[in-house]
């Protein structure tokens, strides 16, 4: 079995009065690299040999690769190849197999259209596209590479900048809408409409669960969305909302560990290097495990028919003309007749509070400020002072649950099989980090 990744350097300088040979990466492209890189560490792309093509270009992402990390001595292990600047699929086929028998882990560093072509011919499943940056793995049924066929191999996985890094994914995410001074009506479509257009934008970034920021913001939108439908549910009477809202509420439900699992993560690997960081290594190690097995599910989720059915239910009922006529009927003073309802409901949760509280009654209480948010800012300008005391309360109730699940999990590590018993250091870090943490 052979494993060979087609790495396409990142973006270059136009042409501009260069050389092709010697155009260098953009500032684009340094920042394409530095985000591939860890993503292509965990992937095992850069595990066996590396070989770049002579190109600046694919030697600068190659060095950018190597500076992200050093450890692994990336520039020093690769070995660059005058063949490999090649844009045709025909000649680089020729000099993989050319390669001796012994390599069964691969890395080329090259050039489209030659790298995509090479995918293409070598499994039937190859993607139609592979941007600057991008990555197509590809696993080869054969022992010797010079055996290789038609349509034999398959397409492991692809990646690409935009799904590893927001930051960059930003650059070309939906634009959102100029809302002005629409009228409510037409002003709570469009923002429907963006949102459902993020949402899909960002499944990806979701699957391929390099950045927690795609999920993140996906979960937003999701959340968004559905505050925006509950309470046109008490203003409108539009046929298949209710219904279209619980595919909405499931497939947000699917992704809240995992949300929960990556806030624990950063707050632990944030913590300074020393023996307190060395103690809280086997949780880490656990907790990652768990984050794997829980985003796998995720990415099933975002995978399955339902979901795609229920996403399309979505968009096509708040691009209906009936839910537009709906929406053409609803007046400034419902949704300030909605909003103060859901404040009331707020304000009687928030007085009954006391020491005897259950952590479920402030998660609930956190929802319901999400959901005032929500709706508040569809008409920002008439509540401009409200949605700031809504952000103050939503992130001091936000700290306090992120605190409840942070316990919740320190004591199912605690509580979990161990391969190994834990270490009388590990533990007094727990102890420590539960009342850190209280």
């Amino acid at each position: 079995m052979k494993h060979l990744f087609l790495i396409r350097h990142a973006r270059a300088m136009r042409p501009d009065d260069i050389e092709d040979r010697q155009r260098p990466l953009s500032p684009r492209g340094q920042c394409q690299a530095v985000a591939m890189a860890p993503a292509l560490q965990r992937l095992g792309a850069l595990d066996g040999e590396l070989h770049v093509s002579s190109a600046l270009r694919a030697q600068q992402t190659l060095q950018a690769l190597d500076t992200t990390l050093p450890e692994l001595g990336l520039a020093k292990r690769a070995q660059g190849h005058e063949a490999l600047y090649t844009f045709e699929e025909k000649a680089l086929l020729q000099w993989l197999q050319a390669l001796d028998e012994g390599n069964d882990r691969l890395a080329l560093i090259g050039h489209n259209p030659a790298l995509l072509a090479l995918a293409q011919r070598l499994s039937l499943k190859a993607p139609k596209r592979l941007p600057t940056g991008g990555l197509i793995y590809l696993t080869l049924p054969t022992d010797t590479w010079r055996d290789l066929g038609h349509h034999t191999g398959e397409t492991r996985s692809t990646l690409s900048p935009v799904e590893v890094s927001h930051t960059l994914f930003q650059r070309k995410a939906p634009a959102p809408p100029q809302l002005g001074r629409l009228k409510a009506p037409t002003r709570i479509q469009h923002r429907l409409m963006y949102q459902y257009r993020m949402i899909r934008s960002l499944e990806a970034g979701v699957s391929a669960g390099h950045d927690p920021e795609f999920l993140h913001q996906y979960r937003v939108n999701l959340r968004r969305s559905r505050a925006i439908g509950e309470a046109l549910l008490s203003m409108l009477d539009t046929a298949g909302l209710r219904r279209a809202l619980k595919g909405l509420r499931r497939h947000a439900r699917v992704t809240s560990e995992l949300r929960d699992l990556d806030v624990m993560l950063e707050n632990l690997i944030r913590q300074p290097a020393g023996e307190v960081r060395e103690s809280l290594e086997p949780m880490v190690v656990w907790l990652q495990a768990q984050a794997r097995e829980v985003r796998r599910k995720v990415r099933e989720n975002l995978q399955r028919r339902r979901y795609a059915q229920d996403m399309q239910a979505w968009q096509e009922l708040i691009a209906s003309p009936q839910f537009t006529k709906a929406l053409a009927r609803l007046r400034t003073p419902q949704i300030d007749r909605a909003l103060h309802e859901r404040l009331a409901r707020h304000d009687a949760l928030l007085t009954s509070l006391d020491d005897a509280t259950p952590d479920a009654a402030i998660h609930r209480l956190r929802k319901q400020v999400k959901r005032i948010r929500y709706l508040a800012e569809l008409a920002p300008d008439a509540y401009q002072y409200l949605l700031e005391q809504l952000e103050e309360r939503q992130e001091r109730l936000g700290e306090f649950q992120d605190l409840c699940t942070q316990l919740d999990w320190l004591d199912s590590f605690v509580n979990a099989r161990q391969e190994r018993p834990l270490t009388e250091e590990t533990r007094d870090a727990m102890r420590d980090r539960a009342s850190q943490l209280v």
